[in-house]
């Protein structure tokens, strides 16, 4: 998808207050928000929209290793449920139980369509391409999204995260970059009152992560005065394909991360000391925590 989308005007057109950028996730990385999102949403919606009941625990297993536990933490929800899909069709479990496991054509196919990977892009898409699959993965998709908005609430930012943001104000305009819809970001934002630390809540309607960081700070910043937070290595993948800086939020390990943010990363952001081999040691540190092999395929 070469043109980004209407919605990400607003990124666009925003210019710098400040000398420099920080671009922030919003699951897993400013809220505790993954492990709820996933294990109490997204599992149970998986496995009822997609008629997975027979093997309901190798669905719960390899839809959390997707989500949660590997180098794919973070990803998109749509290209996360083909996983998920594809990890069960191969499993010998799964294939002895006799399970019927969607191939999921039509899914990828709307996946490689260019439209954008959201509500909004699913539903333009099947204007034009009628078909039971995307019926059911429409019904998923919005079942998902009643779970979390009935569910998800109370989970405050993670400790010396909103201390980083007052900390920027002054020095950094803030935008949250993000694949989670932006009605749920913005409403999870408001909650714990820091959307007014942030210029803009971009999610998944404006297009990629990386698409949000082209867009709203290449070219307008510095490099080394553009960084990106988060706890996924697609956050990362966004930073790098822009040429800019990355401060992961270890998972398992995000107060310790935010803290040393708070205490260290940002004054070295600030005073151009961050990039090299600050920078690499961190993400070695971040590397090692997600593997890319399932525990059940070792």
């Amino acid at each position: 998808m070469s043109n980004s989308p209407v919605a990400a005007k607003p990124l666009a057109d925003m210019q710098p207050h400040h000398p420099f950028f920080v671009g922030i996730d919003s699951d897993g990385c400013a809220f505790d928000s993954m492990e709820i999102k996933h294990k109490e949403c997204f599992c149970p919606n998986i496995i009822n929209s997609w008629d997975l009941q027979p093997v309901s625990k190798y669905a719960r297993e390899a839809a959390e290793f997707v989500n949660l536990y590997s180098k794919w933490r973070g990803i998109n929800r749509w290209p996360a449920l083909v996983m998920v899909f594809d990890l069960l069709r191969e499993r010998p479990e799964v294939i002895a139980r006799g399970a019927k496991i969607t191939e999921a054509k039509k899914l990828r196919e709307f996946m490689a369509s260019g439209q954008p990977l959201s509500d909004a892009g699913l539903k333009t898409y099947m204007a034009e391409h009628s078909d039971p699959e995307l019926d059911k993965a429409w019904g998923w998709t919005k079942a998902v999204n009643a779970s979390i908005a009935g569910m998800v609430h109370g989970v405050p930012p993670f400790p010396y995260m909103r201390e980083s943001l007052q900390a920027l104000q002054g020095k950094a305009d803030v935008v949250v970059v993000s694949a989670t819809p932006t009605e749920a970001l913005t409403r999870e934002w408001e909650e714990h009152d820091i959307a007014r630390y942030a210029r803009i809540i971009a999610g998944q309607e404006m297009g990629t992560k990386k698409q949000h960081l082209a867009l709203a700070a290449k070219g307008k910043y510095a490099p080394d005065h553009i960084l990106m937070m988060g706890d996924a290595p697609g956050d990362m993948e966004a930073a790098k394909a822009n040429g800019v800086l990355f401060f992961p939020i270890n998972p398992g390990q995000e107060e310790k991360s935010w803290e040393r943010f708070f205490k260290e990363g940002l004054a070295r952001f600030t005073a151009s000391t961050f990039a090299g081999a600050y920078e690499a040691s961190l993400i070695a540190e971040f590397e090692k925590l997600l593997p890319s092999v399932p525990p059940w395929k070792k």
